[in-house]
């Protein structure tokens, strides 16, 4: 009985290893949005084909936490807040620079990856764009450098539009600098730019009838994660009001909208995807360049 019961208890001992990596706990993604889970669908195909290549599928050996504000920036700080309480092993912020600002002051600590419309290190994210140093790296459109060449293109493909819109959100910390980049240009171009404001998919009604008010001939989108995630909306307005656009990224022109110019959506997406793989196998964000994708136009 005693050699039964000692060959019993070695057997059960032998199963414990086995059964206790079964039920090992996967690495843990934060996923900081500004928007929502609908609107950023096209960001996370993206995101989980990088992931993919780096050999990581959610819900086989990693999670994801998701925190989306729903369009109320102010939700940031408490949804990075959160994510940082749970010790997730990286946060990636999609689409809103204003994510990754709220995730850096939330931690000094765990790895913040960003997209970023204009220069990171303008914004203070990194030290620099090979050497971002801290905890935070990530990709960049530079699409508030391109804006001046997104008015140029439009001002050729409508020359006898005298007054153009220009749609920003004041809210985007390059808000000032885009508006200056725009008014710049447009002094260039002998054109009369009117800036017009919206900080979330409520005002678009009210802005789109502003642009009517003000006879503008054409409309720059100006780059921004928001309005970025709504392209299809956006697209769908200008074509209801014949009205010439550009923006940013190939889904607006996809949509409907007349052109686009600036870098690859998806490809953004997807490098970040790499880098949270990259990290989770290891690597140092201060270790991975800020990079910027190739641009293409529409």
């Amino acid at each position: 009985m005693r050699r039964r019961a000692f060959l019993s208890g070695v057997t059960a001992a032998s199963l414990v290893p086995r059964a206790a990596a079964t039920q090992q706990v996967l690495p843990v993604i934060g996923f900081l949005s500004g928007s929502s889970a609908d609107q950023d669908a096209g960001r996370l195909r993206g995101f989980r084909q990088g992931l993919s290549e780096m050999g990581y599928v959610e819900g086989r050996n990693v999670a994801i936490e998701y925190r989306w504000a729903e369009e109320r920036m102010n939700r940031l700080p408490a949804l990075a807040a959160d994510l940082v309480s749970r010790k997730v092993a990286v946060i990636v912020s999609a689409g809103d620079v204003l994510g990754a600002i709220a995730a850096k002051k939330a931690t000094s600590t765990i790895p913040i990856l960003f997209v970023s419309g204009s220069d990171p290190v303008a914004l203070g994210l990194v030290a620099s764009l090979n050497h971002p140093g801290g905890n935070l790296t990530g990709v960049s459109t530079l699409g508030v450098e391109l804006e001046r060449k997104r008015l140029e293109l439009l001002h050729h493909v409508v020359p006898r539009a005298r007054t153009v819109a220009a749609l920003i959100r004041s809210a985007n910390p390059a808000a000032e600098q885009q508006e200056k980049e725009l008014l710049a240009a447009a002094a260039v171009f002998g054109l009369n730019l009117q800036i017009v404001d919206a900080e979330n998919e409520r005002d678009f009604d009210v802005v789109f009838a502003k642009i009517a008010e003000l006879k503008a001939g054409g409309l720059v989108i100006a780059t921004d994660g928001f309005f970025i995630s709504l392209s299809e909306r956006l697209a769908a307005l200008t074509v209801r009001d014949a009205l010439p656009a550009v923006s940013v990224f190939r889904p607006f022109a996809a949509a409907g909208g007349l052109m686009s110019y600036g870098g690859d959506l998806s490809d953004l997406s997807r490098q970040i995807g790499i880098y949270a793989g990259r990290i989770l196998k290891g690597e140092k964000p201060a270790e991975l360049p800020s990079c910027s994708p190739p641009r293409s136009s529409s």
